[in-house]
Parts: C-alpha cells; structure tokens; sequence
C-alpha cells in the first residue's frame, strides 16, 4: 500500500474518542484508522487522555444486575451477528468496514446510478448517512460542492480533485469551502467509503433532478 499522505484531524479524533461524531463518521474513522498507524497512535493517545480524565472522577456504583443483564443480551445476540463478527477475510475492506457490512466488496449490493458508477448505502442513524461507492477507472463524479461536511476514504485505486490525488487509506475532509470534481485514476476502479451529514449540492441538472432517488 502507498504511503498515507491524507489524514484525520486533531479535531475529528478527539470526537471519535470522546464517542460525539455521529454512527456514519465513526464508521468511516475506525476503518480509516484500521489503515493508518499515525492517526491509530492519535486516537489511542486521546483515549488514554479520556481514561486519565475518568479516572479522576468519583466512582459511581452501577446495579447489582448490571452484568446479568449484559450477559443476558449477549447470548440473546442473532447466531448471525456472531459468525459475521468472525468471518472476516483479506481483501478490499479492513476489519471495521467488514465487520459493518457482513464481508467485503464482492458481498455489497450495489446499485447503479448511472455512467458505471455504482453505490451501496449502508444502514446507519439519523444524524448523516454513509455509503460506499464504486467508480470506475477514469470516470468523473459530477462536481459538487456541500451543505454540511463530507467525509471519504479511498478503499481501491485512487482520484483525484481540486484537494490533491487520494490513493487507498487517504482521507479526504471537505465542507461548504470546498467545491470538488472527483475524478477516478486509470489503471484501477475506485471504491470508497464516504459519510455525509448534508445533502451535496450539485451544478448539474441532471445530477440535481436523481439527488433525491440516490439519497446524495
């Protein structure tokens, strides 16, 4: 794998730590730092600072049948859930993402939304929404700026846009400052994993009229 040149924020990682960033995002962290030893030893570093935080606190007494109680739930778990936890495989997904979706990319049900591209948009709450695309090699996204925050990591191949080039475990952060064509490089097909907490705003029609069947 190429080197990392695009990482998370100081910001983002104390979130991510703190438990604040919403299921999307969290999603899209902890595969991200599942590829990136600089911003995994950030995020344990802040962890440890919340647990010396913690630690200064005053103990708080829980139920007596506060285990029996998460033990019970945990033998209630689907035999499912339990085997996909387990069958992890090497591939295109880290453990996070495939522990997520139930396997890697050849078990996603993707759906066409035109020009080869292709998407997959995975259950998550309320607050944003994430999805992993497929783009072809040397394909174009229709450019797109946005209304909240956007976050991308690159699985496969790689883009590149007005942020520079982003290969396999890069991270891209964009906002309402950021006005973007993404375009897929040759050679490999381009998967990413991208959460949203806001619609994007396209300058194309057609893009603009599909927005709200694509859910983008």
């Amino acid at each position: 794998m190429e080197k990392i040149k695009h990482h998370l924020t100081d910001e983002i990682l104390m979130a991510y730590s703190a438990g604040t960033l919403p299921e999307a995002f969290n999603l899209v962290v902890a595969t991200h730092i599942s590829l990136c030893d600089e911003c995994r030893a950030a995020a344990d570093s802040y962890d440890a600072l919340g647990g010396a935080v913690l630690e200064d606190q005053e103990v708080v007494t829980i139920s007596d049948g506060a285990l029996k109680a998460t033990l019970k739930l945990i033998s209630e778990m689907p035999k499912d859930a339990i085997k996909t936890m387990h069958a992890r495989k090497p591939g295109i997904f880290p453990a996070p993402l495939q522990d997520y979706v139930g396997g890697d990319a050849d078990s996603v049900e993707w759906r066409s939304v035109g020009m080869g591209v292709k998407q997959a948009v995975l259950k998550t709450s309320k607050e944003a929404s994430v999805r992993l695309l497929y783009i072809p090699a040397g394909v174009a996204m229709p450019d797109h700026s946005h209304k909240g925050k956007e976050m991308t990591l690159v699985l496969q191949g790689a883009f590149s846009d007005e942020d520079g080039r982003f290969a396999r475990g890069d991270i891209e952060i964009a906002d309402q400052e950021l006005h973007h064509h993404p375009v897929a490089e040759e050679g490999e097909d381009c998967i990413c994993l991208t959460a949203t907490d806001a619609p994007l705003k396209f300058n194309s029609l057609i893009p603009r009229i599909a927005q709200p069947f694509l859910r983008i």
